[in-house]
């Protein structure tokens, strides 16, 4: 009866104060208390298995001056509170968990009450229920307490919510509640974007555009230098061709295209939705087609001409027909840079897939200008060329070789559509033995033994062109030694298709596995079956003798993040929710209870910086 009384006692002086609180609102900002408390809920993890442990963590910032009440309810009057609304997905809806509270004697209630007074973490333990299905998952839920100066409180409820994601696999029982503070995984890749977005649009503009020409030197670019060089030297060869129009037209159809594109793919599929377009078998197969097409008007057996439905548009057809040819040899280059999605890029996707618009379009544009201005130079040159005097014989032997190199790059775009559907027709052998007889082939033509349609009789063999058939028949002898288990450059065979490597795990719930059975963190491999910039890494980095040593101590894991088997999506999904970017390449090191040891964004010619991220990740392990 004495404890029902007492209750009941402060129950009515919780209910007074607040009146009386409300009474003296004229005296008093109440606004000031409803803003003195801001907080934001994580995750320790976002990729859980059923049945697993999942710790939510509010970080709560506290006005100086004010303070909330303790979550215990033997310590507080009305304790602070986290209600989760759907609770369906968890089987035990846990304590919550705080650092030590403050105490003092409160004169109103005749009594001790602990209270927080600055910025705190508090945390939530919630079990997954095991019937959780492979999928992603938003929950809401409701956070209570008091905000409270020292002369009044007033009772608050915000909205929250956070999502995680569930795999396949056996619960990992190991994770225990840390110390205070709790560090939770951080979204490093966004990290360094933010701290760049914070430095002010004008440093952020400058950030933009040196990583557009840091782009440049990554092998994807190198395809659409011939393509670009061959198309615009047809260009020029038109009667009212202005060089400086169609060149700037080029450039900024890329700048636009770029940006539009990757922008919308990503709003409306995701942040992945640019590369996922570019890796698909059926642009590879449009891509390939086109410069097979480009190739043969090369050649000389027939010229390009815009369809008759599409130059009826327009009064000028001639010249309607050369503004849609070049805005679609911009949107062609697009699709191609796409397939190797730089981590800058890949951060700025990320970012506007979660509805962010103002810096993805600010950051976009400027990476895409820096990236478009050398072709503008490429295309404006050929054009000029082709207009010099006596300008037809050798013009004409150098379309025929661009021809040639547009063939040789086809195959790399056919050779992705194979890997993706798993042909299995054009390997590796396959597309170095039609490289190699390409490279002969021009060869012969420069000595005159092979004839194309528009071609002069040879009286002569030049200088000129005894060097280059040399060089091309060395080129073609020398791509004939890989068929003989000979490793090329990195660079050539980093357009080649992958070989399959056994040391490689390709589950992820299979390297945790070995992970624990080892005692060993797990080194992921976020790449792509039609990623140039992945094979480059694994050729020229991977395969360095220090490398390799290191990579012992490691347990090996390569996600593919296109093809069209189940887990190739779970990995992409896994490589945005969790990491914050669709960038490819992008590394990861994990430790065996899945906490973030280390990330490496993308691709890198210092083989120094690489070694140096994996050392420093392998002795936090050890730490």
């Amino acid at each position: 009866m004495k404890i029902l009384k007492k209750i009941l006692s402060n129950y009515i002086s919780i209910v007074f104060c607040f009146l009386f609180g409300i009474s003296l609102s004229n005296e008093f900002d109440i606004s000031a208390l409803e803003n003195c408390v801001k907080f934001d809920v994580k995750v320790d993890r976002k990729v859980y298995f059923g049945g697993e442990d999942l710790y939510l963590f509010f970080n709560i910032e506290i006005d100086d001056g004010f303070h909330i009440y303790s979550v215990h309810p033997e310590k507080s009057l009305s304790p602070t509170y986290v209600d989760i609304i759907d609770s369906v997905y968890f089987s035990d809806i846990g304590i919550i968990n705080e650092p030590e509270a403050l105490k003092k004697f409160d004169k109103n209630f005749n009594q001790d009450i602990y209270y927080h007074k600055e910025n705190i973490q508090l945390v939530k333990n919630l079990k997954l229920s095991d019937s959780l299905e492979n999928n992603n998952y938003k929950v809401n839920g409701v956070f209570e307490y008091y905000a409270c100066d020292e002369s009044m409180c007033i009772p608050r409820w915000d909205n929250f919510s956070f999502e995680f994601q569930v795999f396949d696999g056996e619960k990992r029982t190991d994770f225990e509640l840390k110390p205070f503070p709790i560090e939770y995984d951080s979204n490093i890749p966004l990290t360094e974007l933010e701290t760049e977005i914070n430095k002010g649009l004008f440093s952020f503009i400058l950030f933009a555009i040196g990583m557009g020409f840091l782009a440049l030197l990554t092998p994807c670019v190198f395809p659409m230098i011939p393509i670009t060089v061959s198309y615009f030297t047809k260009e020029g060869e038109k009667k009212d061709n202005n060089p400086i129009f169609s060149a700037s037209l080029y450039a900024l159809g890329i700048i636009i295209i770029f940006t539009t594109l990757g922008l919308l793919l990503s709003f409306t599929l995701g942040a992945s939705g640019a590369g996922d377009l570019a890796a698909n078998p059926w642009i590879n197969i449009l891509i390939a087609s086109l410069f097979i097409y480009l190739a043969f008007s090369l050649f000389g057996y027939y010229e390009i001409q815009t369809p008759s439905f599409l130059r009826q548009f327009s009064i000028n057809q001639e010249n309607r027909g050369g503004v849609l040819g070049i805005l679609f040899m911009s949107l062609t280059f697009t699709l191609t840079s796409f397939t190797c999605t730089v981590a800058f890029v890949g951060a700025l996707l990320a970012t506007a897939s979660q509805g962010a618009i103002f810096w993805p379009i600010i950051g976009m544009l400027s990476f895409s200008l820096a990236f478009a201005s050398p072709f503008f130079l490429l295309a404006l040159f050929p054009q000029y060329l082709s207009k010099l005097p006596k300008s037809g014989g050798w013009l004409n032997s150098v379309k025929v070789i661009m021809g040639f190199l547009e063939i040789a790059a086809a195959f790399k775009f056919i050779s992705n559509v194979d890997l993706v559907w798993n042909w299995g027709i054009f390997d590796r052998s396959m597309v170095l033995l039609i490289w190699a007889i390409i490279f002969i082939l021009m060869s012969l033509y420069l000595l005159g033994l092979i004839k194309m349609p528009f071609d002069s009789p040879i009286k002569k063999i030049s200088f000129y062109r005894i060097i280059f058939c040399i060089i091309f028949l060395f080129v073609g002898i020398y791509l004939s030694t890989g068929l003989f288990n000979n490793k090329l450059h990195g660079l050539i065979e980093s357009y080649l298709p992958p070989d399959k490597e056994e040391i490689w795990i390709e589950d992820l719930d299979v390297g945790y596995k070995v992970s624990k059975e080892l005692n060993k963190p797990i080194f992921i491999d976020f790449t792509g079956y039609t990623c140039t910039n992945c094979r480059w890494m694994e050729i020229n980095i991977f395969e360095e003798d220090e490398v390799k040593e290191i990579f012992e101590n490691f347990v090996l894991v390569k996600l593919y993040t296109d093809g069209k088997e189940k887990n190739h999506k779970k990995n992409r999904q896994l490589e945005i929710e969790r990491f914050g970017t669709a960038a490819l390449p992008y590394y990861v090191i994990l430790s065996t209870d899945d906490n973030v040891l280390g990330t490496f964004p993308g691709m890198d010619t210092n083989k120094d910086k690489f070694i140096d991220f994996l050392n420093n990740s392998r002795n936090k392990f050890e730490d």
